[in-house]
């Protein structure tokens, strides 16, 4: 599933908004304070509703049975896959609100979300001694597809939390970084 993740965003075409940035340097860190703020609240999230779902999701979903535990597992993984299939849509932009200004443009990405899901489905529903899982009802489908897309608005509240920019490093007085010097270059 990271992998096809990974494909589909990382195949995104370039927006021109790219070219309007400036430069980033060497030592900056590659996870922007913008990723921080939605890695840890899709994650609170995440960790909240599979965490109830492990501990209470019997009575919740009201499951019975000797395959109890087997439909509970399922669902959990079942959920856990569409929160990412739903936030791979949220980090196609992690600034901006409208995540899916040009997603239908980008037919890899598309393609790959289609391929995340049906595999989903090829898993749970036929491979079930192979990947410990059993069939799902429709309506357990359906809710997992609804957790998972409770994703979209947490991302929208993330987005609105106000975070300070980077600072870019100081300039020399000519405008030009100055490069480093002393005994930290050995």
């Amino acid at each position: 599933m990271d992998t096809l993740g990974a494909l589909a965003l990382a195949t995104e075409p370039p927006n021109d908004g790219l070219m309007n940035r400036p430069p980033v340097g060497r030592g900056v860190s590659f996870i922007t304070k913008a990723m921080w703020r939605n890695i840890i609240g899709q994650s609170i999230y995440q960790l909240a509703v599979l965490g109830v779902l492990e501990f209470d999701g019997k009575n919740l979903l009201r499951l019975e049975g000797s395959d109890a535990t087997k439909v509970l597992n399922t669902f959990i993984f079942n959920t856990f896959v569409f929160c990412q299939v739903f936030n791979e849509i949220n980090s196609r932009d992690i600034e901006k609100i409208n995540v899916f200004r040009g997603m239908f443009s980008s037919w890899i990405f598309i393609a790959v979300m289609v391929s995340t899901v049906a595999f989903q489905v090829i898993i749970v529903e036929f491979l079930g001694t192979f990947a410990s899982t059993v069939p799902l009802s429709w309506q357990f489908w359906l809710l997992s597809i609804l957790i998972g897309a409770v994703s979209m608005p947490i991302s929208v509240v993330l987005k609105c939390i106000p975070i300070e920019k980077e600072t870019p490093a100081p300039k020399h007085h000519d405008g030009y970084e100055q490069l480093p010097s002393g005994p930290d270059l050995t």
